[in-house]
């Protein structure tokens, strides 16, 4: 991750200037708070969700990873103005600076927790890294998806990448190269929402997906996203190599051995995220 663990370790103490960020039930809540600049990523804003998701990549206290957004837009993408040197507002953020560059994409497959987008206003550009970067996206009725960077005369590389990992290649080769628009339904259906509801009803589903997953081992689904990323790198025949190792260091976990007790004594787990 951009951060380790030792430079996260005060992270109780920060001063975030773009986000607001709630850590309860093993669950950190990241919620995007520039809605005067309609949640724009700047460079303080992106380096203040590297050091949040580094926080929870290295803490086993935490089971899940929610996006969320302040305002009327989900997210604007990124702020161009800023990233291009224009003097930017005054920042009261307290988070160091990385020594690596911040690659957004990358963040999402290194946390190695289930990251879910809670999404009920519109979303453009550069949010698509990270709506296709959770692992679950639920969507209300208010929710739009736009890439209109061809419009300005910019192709969505990154975003390209990102999509390609929950669509399909046609798919998002049209809609980078129209510039188009997907309602929530559009986006349920070609896979970029996972799941479409009401406002009404958008944080009762999140509840009952995080109590679904929280009812699971998270070191089962610690490990198996860490193997998940790793594949990318990992030759084709060495792939199952690999898995089976991964495999034993889950059996071998303290969860794994009350998941078994649970089940044969007929009781619910009582995981550790050990």
């Amino acid at each position: 991750m951009v951060y380790s663990k030792e430079e996260i370790t005060n992270f109780s103490d920060q001063v975030f200037a773009h986000l607001e960020v709630n850590e309860k039930d093993h669950v950190l809540e990241i919620v995007l708070n520039r809605p005067e600049k309609k949640n724009a990523m700047n460079p303080v804003m992106v380096n203040e969700i590297a050091y949040a998701m580094s926080y929870a990549h290295h803490n086993n206290g935490i089971w899940a990873v929610v996006f969320g957004a302040n305002g009327d837009v989900f997210c604007a993408g990124a702020d161009l103005k800023a990233f291009s040197g224009e003097a930017q507002e005054e920042s009261n953020s307290t988070i160091p600076k990385p020594e690596t560059e911040v690659i957004i994409g990358e963040l999402f497959l290194q946390v190695h927790k289930p990251c879910i987008a809670k999404i009920n206003a519109p979303a453009f550009a550069g949010a698509f890294l990270l709506i296709g970067g959770c692992t679950h996206v639920i969507a209300s009725e208010n929710a739009s998806f736009a890439l209109p960077e061809v419009k300005r005369g910019i192709w969505p590389m990154q975003v390209m990448e990102s999509l390609l990992n929950v669509m399909s290649p046609r798919k998002v080769l049209d809609l980078c190269m129209t510039g188009g628009t997907l309602n929530v339904e559009e986006a349920n259906e070609c896979g970029l929402v996972t799941k479409v509801t009401t406002s009404e009803k958008l944080d009762a589903n999140l509840e009952e997906l995080l109590n679904t997953i929280k009812g699971n081992s998270p070191t089962a689904i610690r490990k198996g996203l860490e193997a998940f990323d790793a594949l990318r790198s990992i030759k084709s025949d060495e792939k199952h190599k690999y898995l089976q190792k991964m495999l034993y260091d889950v059996i071998k976990s303290d969860d794994a051995r009350e998941g078994i007790s649970a089940f044969k004594e007929k009781r619910k787990p009582n995981w550790t995220g050990a």
